[in-house]
């Protein structure tokens, strides 16, 4: 009997999940990778949270269409870390409120994270500390790039991308 191989597992940041849903671009081409079941998403609740009060507060238009995502995609949730876990890892991050989502992805083990906040992708020395006990951090076209095997044409049809092209 062949053995099954293991689906990839992709962690994602709040940027992403707001920003797949909101614009048709890179990261909603990553969550819709995931809604095809292409590698196993992983959300961190902290990150549902966050997008979840952002969609209300600034974009209650896209509201529907948040909480339809979440209740059609197959994803892992991992939960919160402990404010003692937060507290420990507190020169973790340049931003402490970064720190419980990197605490949550580290925790989940998952093969790659994907994000636009430059607190996790810069490549400087104030970073160099995550980075180190992080998976590899992506921005969304990267990851569809060297991942998903996305050609430059694929990626560049999506940069500016709007719902009525």
């Amino acid at each position: 009997m062949e053995s099954e191989q293991r689906k990839l597992r992709v962690a994602i940041d709040t940027n992403v999940l707001l920003s797949g849903v909101i614009w048709p671009r890179w990261p909603h081409a990553v969550l819709q990778h995931a809604l095809h079941g292409d590698f196993q998403l992983v959300i961190p609740e902290i990150v549902i949270v966050e997008a979840q009060r952002h969609v209300h507060r600034r974009f209650p238009e896209f509201h529907v269409d948040f909480e339809m995502f979440l209740a059609l995609v197959d994803c892992e949730r991992v939960p919160f870390p402990t404010p003692d876990e937060v507290r420990a890892a507190s020169t973790l991050m340049r931003q402490a409120e970064d720190i419980p989502v990197a605490l949550s992805v580290i925790a989940a083990r998952v093969d790659y994270f994907v994000t636009l906040d430059k607190d996790f992708t810069d490549q400087h020395p104030s970073t160099q500390r995550v980075r180190d006990v992080m998976p590899p951090i992506m921005l969304p076209a990267v990851f569809l790039r060297e991942i998903m095997n996305w050609s430059s044409e694929q990626l560049e049809a999506l940069r500016n991308r709007t719902w009525s092209d």
